[in-house]
């Protein structure tokens, strides 16, 4: 990794109720840098032309038809493919841009031809993301883990489709990390300190 402090690009995978993108917004205020979340969705349907849900169904899956008029009447493609396309663009432009930081959507993948890139993964244990999503979303344990299972086969199956490999490949990341043995607020001030030393 070349680091510069004048331009860093921090990429936080994570497993589902482990806290990245919390962790990450901190972060992101702490530094006075840019952070993408959701919001790089936005950023794909407004490039797209297309609706939110249909760019959502798409981002979440792998083969997503989409009708689209031509000269010869309506023909097909998979949207899913164009929407991960287009979120590359979008990811690489604005890390181009400035310094920030960006959730999940594989961006150390489609950032891995950049020396500027600091590449993290937090997980937690199953327990302990459970209990963080019954208290985020005020539902029962049932429902939490059954949210929690879902998310991280859909995070686990959309990573392995767009880059072949496994999201917490310790080979892709500069660091993982447990949020669980710091909490968020002390994980955030953690990977603070990390960029601060990078910089001296």
């Amino acid at each position: 990794m070349n680091f510069n402090p004048d331009h860093i690009i921090i990429t936080i995978g994570c497993e589902y109720g482990a806290g990245g993108p919390q962790i990450g917004k901190m972060l992101a205020d702490a530094l006075g840098i840019e952070y993408y979340d959701r919001d790089l969705v936005d950023k794909v349907v407004n490039q797209l032309g297309v609706s939110r849900g249909l760019v959502e169904q798409a981002d979440q899956k792998t083969n997503v038809q989409y009708a689209f008029e031509t000269s010869l009447g309506p023909r097909y493609a998979n949207l899913s493919n164009r929407v991960i396309f287009t979120q590359s663009e979008v990811i690489n432009d604005l890390a181009e841009k400035s310094s920030c930081v960006i959730i999940g959507r594989s961006a150390n993948y489609l950032l891995r031809d950049r020396d500027d890139v600091l590449d993290v993964f937090l997980y937690a244990p199953k327990d302990v993301r459970i209990a963080s999503i019954m208290e985020q979303d005020h539902v029962d344990a049932k429902k939490a883990k059954e949210i929690v299972e879902y998310n991280d086969e859909l995070n686990h199956s959309r990573h392995k489709y767009i880059t072949g490999t496994h999201r917490g490949d310790r080979s892709q990341r500069d660091l993982l990390l447990d949020t669980s043995l710091l909490g968020w607020d002390k994980t955030a001030k953690y990977l603070l300190m990390l960029v601060e030393m990078l910089g001296e």
